[in-house]
């Protein structure tokens, strides 16, 4: 392969995810055929609603209707119909969402950007949603989600917003192709040097063994806006989260003036040409494409099966099906050690309720909500069917893979979509007292399990938002314009230090950060200053 560099002008990116980017997909209900409405459900009027919902997996889709037990349940205990829309979050969603909105054509239900929630409530496009959630109204939505919690997940002075249950465990690693460091007589590196060194070797030494000069040492993605915070040089400087606090100083990572120092690591190992070249274009996705057709040896991310053996679409299994090299094999490693890789985890995804949805609609929604957040529910929209798809005994909750494959994973993984409406991503089962077991798991899923125990987190304490009239979104892109600008079009970092004096006045920066440490103050009892030094 001939290895060139490209740049591209600033675009707007979303957050990152962790498998291939697709379009939004729609699935309408049919009606549901045979079987008899739950008690009670015929006494209420059939509604239909309309939901738009972000799923973590692109390749995830909805079987025919006789096959989704799922629906059919929820449908009929619920007398509704459902229409839902699904796609991976990002700005295509985002989008989308958008058109919709101004379209008048809000769903009744729907998740969002959180970075964007705060304009849907000043636009006055989302409902009050205090009639509705509450520990009387969704007994078991809150316990998953604690007062607390929701008091601090709170934007512009308003209860517009809720987060959808989240998994309080995290799963931040590195992966490296552990067949190719075998084939050079290489260890899993623990250290930012073994790991440059690791991705020196996957490019020049063929570590596939074909021969050819096509392989590199690692990949990311900017999409052609953002230096991505997956470089190991933002964690070699102990700046691996994006907002840090040290002692009694609070600090914003991308636009402090230390960053400038990380650039500049940046740029030395870019120069080495061990790092996919297309990285700062390659879109949410498109560098994992890279990894499974073993191209490339590391990757980041931050899903638990990402490199499972007993996942069907892990990058692991999705690289032997494409290369043909059932031993390819991917583990797990951190290069962070003791230093922190980023604070405890905090409510994410929110889910939002269009201000014209009418009420009974709105009671509707969070009926099936709570549901969804009950053991009946949860169960059911995960794992499927008691006694066919997992078994149950005391509080452990044992998968029968056979069934599973043949009925969920065979049909689209449909699981995947139904559990992201209201447990996105989560695979603890403690806030229902229940413990899950999967038979497939195996002694190398188990190493990953164990690496993750080993991350080290801080406490920020709360979800923190914009003072109201401030601009986040401005400011994060003028920040992403200026970190190109000096990775790319300048020999060193020399005019960083002016361009984060430029970002701290002129878009406001110091003003956002002090009304995010009033708020984190405030939050853990204690004073923390915001510093961009």
């Amino acid at each position: 392969m001939t290895k060139h560099w490209k740049k591209a002008a600033s675009v707007a990116v979303a957050a990152a995810v962790v498998l291939s980017a697709c379009g939004s997909k729609e699935e309408t209900a049919s009606p549901s055929p045979g079987g008899s409405q739950a008690p009670g459900a015929a006494q209420k009027e059939k509604l239909t609603l309309n939901w738009m919902i972000s799923v973590p997996n692109a390749q995830a889709s909805l079987p025919a209707a006789d096959k989704d037990f799922i629906r059919k349940t929820i449908e009929e205990k619920f007398n509704v119909e459902l229409k839902i829309e699904y796609s991976v979050l990002g700005e295509e969603f985002s989008n989308k969402l958008h058109a919709k909105m101004t379209a008048g054509d809000t769903p009744d239900l729907f998740h969002a950007e959180a970075q964007k929630t705060s304009k849907y409530i000043l636009d006055g496009v989302v409902a009050d949603l205090t009639p509705y959630v509450s520990p009387q109204t969704m007994p078991n939505y809150f316990k998953w989600v604690t007062q607390d919690e929701m008091k601090r997940y709170q934007v512009q002075g308003a209860f517009k917003r809720a987060p959808v249950p989240f998994e309080k465990s995290q799963y931040h690693a590195y992966y490296v192709r552990k067949d190719w460091l075998d084939n050079l007589g290489m260890k899993i590196p623990k250290t930012y040097d073994e790991m440059l060194e690791v991705m020196k070797a996957f490019t020049f030494k063929d570590p596939d063994g074909n021969g050819k000069n096509d392989t590199y040492g690692f990949t990311t993605f900017g999409a052609g806006a953002n230096v991505s915070r997956e470089f190991p040089e933002w964690f070699k400087a102990g700046m691996g989260a994006g907002l840090l606090i040290d002692k009694e100083s609070f600090y914003d990572t991308g636009s402090n003036q230390r960053a400038g120092k990380v650039l500049d690591e940046i740029r030395k190992t870019l120069e080495l040409k061990v790092v996919d070249p297309d990285w700062y274009l390659n879109k949410t996705g498109e560098h994992l494409n890279k990894v499974q057709q073993g191209r490339v040896g590391i990757f980041y991310s931050t899903a638990r099966d990402i490199a499972f053996d007993n996942s069907n679409n892990s990058i692991q299994a999705k690289t032997r099906e494409v290369t043909g090299n059932q031993k390819a094999e991917f583990a797990a490693f951190h290069i962070a050690g003791n230093i922190p890789i980023t604070y405890e985890a905090l409510p994410g995804l929110p889910f939002m309720i269009g201000v014209k949805t009418p009420d009974n609609k709105i009671k509707r929604t969070m009926e099936i909500l709570d549901w969804l957040a009950s053991p009946e529910g949860f169960l059911l929209a995960n794992f499927g069917k008691e006694g066919v798809h997992y078994k149950k005994d005391g509080n452990k909750i044992t998968l029968i893979p056979d069934a599973v494959k043949k009925d969920i994973i065979d049909n689209g993984s449909f699981t995947t979509i139904w559990s992201s409406i209201f447990s996105y991503g989560v695979k603890d089962l403690a806030p229902l007292g229940l413990e899950l077991v999967d038979p497939r798991e195996t002694d190398h899923d188990r190493a990953i399990l164990a690496q993750f125990k080993t991350n080290k987190y801080y406490t920020l304490g709360t979800n923190v938002s914009p003072p109201q009239g401030l601009d986040l979104a401005a400011f994060r892109k003028q920040m992403n314009v200026y970190q190109a600008k000096v990775l790319f079009d300048e020999k060193d970092s020399s005019n960083w230090v002016k361009y984060s004096q430029e970002l701290m006045d002129k878009y406001s920066g110091k003003a956002l950060f002090d009304g995010y440490a009033e708020q984190v103050s405030t939050a853990l009892g204690k004073k923390i200053t915001f510093k961009v030094d």
